[in-house]
């Protein structure tokens, strides 16, 4: 009997229990997790910690949290294309950064997404097919994050701060000299000039009813020492 114990303890997969939507299989020995086209609307929660592929594609997914990925460690490529995802957590691929090499997030509704989510990670990335807005994060994701260049023409802008970039790709219009990002500097530049000058004009208008108001007292004062009776 104790014999047939250890051998069951040896032969049962700790911590590799497989979500009950999803199908675990073995990929030249390493685990794949298949979640396609399940109908969820949020990441699994009990997905095994030894998961090397995951493929949640073709769901109802609306949000990728912070910390949504940390406790797989092993994870080296994941594919959450074809979903509804709207928002990114800053913190949503904490813990997986350093392993993952294939990333996939194209065709979803992703319209912007902090730079801080991406740039950490060394996977090659699959943004394609979202209704992008053009700004200064996207522009710097193109920049420093490593895209997948087969897909880099299909970063589309949706939407932009001029009418005129709508509906082109991100990369062509960075490539006309298009710079989102000192846009938002001149525009930072003149907010804060337009707040300095306010402050100055505070300043200006205090010093102004300052002056006048002890002027109006001095001359008061002056009044009601004329009006005093001379002494001999």
């Amino acid at each position: 009997i104790a014999q047939a114990f250890f051998c069951l303890l040896l032969c049962v997969p700790w911590g590799s229990s497989c979500p009950p939507s999803c199908q675990c299989t073995e990929r030249a020995g390493a685990k794949a997790v298949l979640c396609s086209s399940r109908h969820l609307e949020e990441i699994p929660k009990d997905i095994p910690k030894d998961a090397v592929f995951l493929k949640l594609d073709a769901n109802s997914i609306t949000r990728i949290p912070s910390n949504a990925f940390r406790h797989l460690s092993h994870l080296e490529e994941l594919d959450l294309s074809r979903n509804a995802i709207e928002k990114i957590d800053r913190a949503a691929f904490k813990g997986v950064a350093a392993g993952l090499r294939t990333l996939d997030l194209s065709s979803n509704r992703i319209r912007s997404i902090p730079k801080e989510a991406l740039l950490a990670l060394n996977a090659k990335l699959r943004l394609a097919n979202n209704p992008w807005h053009c700004e200064c994060a996207l522009q710097e994701v193109l920049w420093e994050a490593r895209l997948d260049p087969d897909s880099v023409q299909d970063i589309t802008c949706h939407t932009a701060p001029r009418e005129e970039y709508v509906g082109k790709p991100l990369l062509q219009v960075l490539d006309a000299g298009v710079n989102f990002c000192s846009v938002r500097q001149r525009t930072t530049d003149v907010a804060m000039f337009i707040t300095m000058f306010g402050w100055f004009a505070m300043v200006i208008v205090y010093v102004i009813c300052y002056v006048r108001h002890n002027r109006e007292d001095t001359c008061k004062h002056v009044e009601y020492l004329k009006s005093l009776p001379s002494t001999q």
